[in-house]
């Protein structure tokens, strides 16, 4: 059976992003899930599973992709920081209409897988993942070509 490259991004690769996208925003950053839902085009729902580590658990990403999902993350928080309606309170998440620009996240996850393949980086998919613990991992490499085992 032969796996398309496309179906190990929108299956592992992609979830790993937006998880890493949605702890760094949550976490380093204090960005609402709602308001991450919203940048990211994800409900609040999702959010929490991927901040909790219930949804994208079995894949690695190498330290190098990790960068350059904080470099995102830092650039979604500079992009969409702006002034609530008072004009007194900051607001991170909200886009001046009053809704976050998903446009700018589809170009950043888009940057990033790119450079993924790009670099050939290594990842690691993993079978089981319990308290924390990843088990009976493989690698995957992109050759140019496609991803492989």
């Amino acid at each position: 059976m032969y796996t398309l490259p496309q179906e190990i991004e929108v299956w592992y690769i992609i979830p790993a992003i937006r998880r890493g996208l949605a702890r760094c925003l949550t976490g380093h950053h204090g960005v609402s899930y709602d308001a991450v839902g919203k940048m990211l085009g994800i409900s609040k729902a999702a959010i929490s599973q991927y901040v909790n580590n219930k949804r994208a658990a079995k894949i690695k990403l190498p330290e190098r992709a990790m960068k350059e999902i904080g470099r995102a993350c830092d650039k979604l928080v500079a992009d969409y920081e702006v002034r609530s309606t008072s004009d007194v309170h900051r607001r991170k998440g909200i886009h001046r209409d009053g809704d976050a620009r998903k446009g700018d996240a589809v170009s950043e996850i888009t940057r990033i897988l790119k450079f993924i393949r790009d670099k050939k980086l290594v990842l690691e998919v993993c079978e089981k993942h319990e308290s924390g613990v990843l088990e009976g991992c493989k690698e995957i490499r992109f050759d140019g070509e496609g991803y492989i085992q």
